[in-house]
């Protein structure tokens, strides 16, 4: 608790040209890379399941315009307008997390391979080297799902963008009824994004389970 309390506040300064010195600072106040690279997955993951559930609540906004039958027009384009932005934020947010993810990994290992070389034991420094190698293939697999997922917010978003500006400038039923067309393009990329979100989650709560069990 004490790591998460400390470190989220600070996550924006772990990943600016003083990250070396941040994370020297938490070590002295006894919060180390291990921790808080936990911590910053933890928060990939709950930032990932936020954003996945704000693209279901996009897409299910979409459809509502599409199936239009009569009302206030300018009022819907107004409402998956603040959807389409939430669902940008979401995005930002993801990107983020995941970097924040890579600058304390990254710090982790260049300072775990270079203690590795202090032992004088073989036999504590091949054990050490191979726990190193483990968590790195976890870690792979891990950032990879994450970066997958990644990939898929900007399709999602880019026909969202698309049909909030047709309705800015076509605020009618007949043009609204056009939209339909879109519907299953929007949908296979949104069902393509909540796929590999769901996947990169999983594999952070593994990551997470093994890193803690260690």
């Amino acid at each position: 608790m004490r790591a998460r309390f400390l470190v989220l506040p600070a996550i924006a300064l772990g990943l600016g040209g003083c990250s070396t010195m941040y994370y020297g600072a938490m070590e002295k106040m006894g919060v180390h890379k291990r921790e808080i690279m936990v911590d910053r997955v933890k928060e990939a993951r709950d930032t990932q399941d936020e954003a996945k559930e704000q693209f279901l609540t996009a897409m299910e906004q979409f459809k509502s315009v599409v199936n239009f039958r009569g009302g206030d027009l300018e009022a819907e384009y107004n409402k998956l307008n603040a959807t389409l932005k939430r669902s940008e934020s979401a995005a930002d947010d993801v990107r983020r997390r995941i970097d924040a993810v890579e600058d304390v990994s990254e710090a982790l290992f260049s300072e775990w391979t270079a203690e590795i070389e202090q032992y004088n034991s073989d036999s504590l420094r091949r054990a050490s080297q191979q726990k190193l190698t483990a968590t790195r293939r976890k870690y792979t697999e891990l950032i990879t799902a994450m970066r997958r997922a990644e990939s898929k917010l900007e399709p999602a978003l880019v026909p969202l963008r698309d049909q909030v500006l047709f309705m800015k400038h076509n605020l009618n039923a007949r043009a609204i009824a056009g939209l339909s067309q879109e519907l299953v393009s929007v949908q296979s990329n949104v069902d393509q994004l909540v796929r590999d979100m769901e996947s990169a989650i999983a594999e952070a709560d593994a990551f997470i389970a093994a890193l803690q069990a260690d």
